[in-house]
């Protein structure tokens, strides 16, 4: 697959209303019943969650997920939150956060179906052009893993990835460290706040993160580890990433997570194939089984990553657009404008599912980028 780059906020503009829309994000995040899955359906649904949150009973339940209990649990809970008092505690700490509403939140952490809705920021987080590729694996690699680790990781700082991973013990470790070490900038997602490090072995990895990279996390400042965290981190890995790649896993690991979590989110997924007799080899090979692509060589993987010298879209010049008939015709439509998911529906004729999946295909090969409220524009 080609990875071409696309800037998260192409235009440089705030979305319309993003101030506005902040604590909103924030605030309907305090109401029980109201989760991220619901959480994005709400702002897709009324295009703006400050409108939703003004919806009366009967606007609520049209909303997918959204019954007669939590419709009525909504409108008795909104009297007692004040957005705006909600985004001055936020902020009284002084971390810097990401809401969907902000033109820095991760593009394609928009896409998942629960997107965070809060996401604690330290150090200096990438602009999302460069590619991002995740790197995972066991806390207790091989010396054939470690190996492969550095060297695939300083490749891709090399190319100009940003590598992500999770700062635990291991593979995370070596992928950020050796990120660093080419010069690349990494992402720690982590599932503590962003202020506490953990595992403690790695306080000085940390302190060089937040010097040539950023510590993400969508727990609030101080949040200790808690085993139930990771899991729910691991969503925000694959999320970010175009591909996730798994370095050394036994069967029972962290990292199939990631690597399952990266395919129903329809990224690509690699694996390192190793040894049969090692345990630290069985996740990997099991991927490959179902599917996973084979890491075979720096030169071979970082083809498949499109990011061998020059675009990834060698052919054709951006401004040409894409060859693909039904992908040409949503080309000429957003020109300079951003429509809807609907206002591209209404104008193609296409069925949605149709329409969906060539808009994924343009995003993943960089000829558009998808906004919060199912918007699109053109990659600038």
């Amino acid at each position: 697959m080609s990875f071409s780059i696309s800037p998260s906020d192409p235009a440089g503009k705030r979305e319309a209303g993003g101030e506005r829309e902040r604590p909103y994000w924030l605030a309907w995040a305090r109401i029980r019943g109201i989760g991220p899955h619901r959480l994005k359906r709400l702002a897709e649904f009324f295009g703006s969650l400050e409108r939703a949150w003004q919806a009366d009973v009967p606007a609520l339940l049209q909303v997918e997920g959204i019954g007669p209990t939590l419709a009525e649990t909504i409108v008795s809970a909104r009297p007692g939150l004040d957005p705006g008092e909600i985004l001055e505690q936020t902020q009284k700490p002084r971390i810097p956060f990401l809401t969907p509403a902000d033109p820095g939140y991760p593009p394609l952490l928009w896409e998942l179906p629960d997107p965070p809705p809060l996401l604690y920021v330290l150090g200096e987080c990438p602009d999302w052009q460069q590619p991002a590729i995740a790197i995972v694996g066991t806390r207790a690699p091989t010396p054939y893993g470690q190996q492969w680790t550095q060297k695939v990781s300083a490749a891709l700082a090399e190319a100009g990835c940003v590598v992500v991973s999770g700062l635990a013990t291991g593979i995370d470790g070596i992928a950020h460290q050796a990120c660093l070490e080419a010069g690349g900038k990494t992402v720690a997602v982590v599932g503590t706040g962003v202020d506490q490090v953990y595992p403690d072995h790695h306080r000085a990895l940390y302190r060089r993160i937040l010097e040539q990279g950023a510590v993400l996390s969508e727990y609030p400042p101080g949040t200790p580890p808690a085993k139930e965290h990771f899991p729910q981190r691991n969503r925000i890995i694959a999320g970010l990433c175009r591909a996730t790649l798994v370095m050394e896993a036994p069967e029972r690991s962290g990292a199939l997570i990631t690597a399952h979590l990266a395919n129903q989110y329809g990224r690509e997924v690699y694996a390192l194939p190793g040894n049969i007799d090692t345990a630290a080899a069985r996740g990997c090979l099991h991927l490959i089984r179902s599917g996973a692509a084979m890491i075979l060589g720096i030169e071979e993987l970082l083809q498949e990553l499109g990011l061998v010298e020059g675009s990834p879209l060698p052919d054709q010049p951006l401004s040409a657009g894409p060859r693909d008939p039904q992908q040409q015709l949503l080309w000429q439509l957003l020109g300079n404008d951003i429509l809807s998911l609907d206002a591209l529906a209404q104008a193609t004729q296409m069925d949605i599912a149709t329409l969906s999946s060539t808009l994924l295909l343009m995003e993943l090969e960089g000829w558009l980028v998808q906004l919060p409220g199912m918007r699109y524009q053109r990659a600038r």
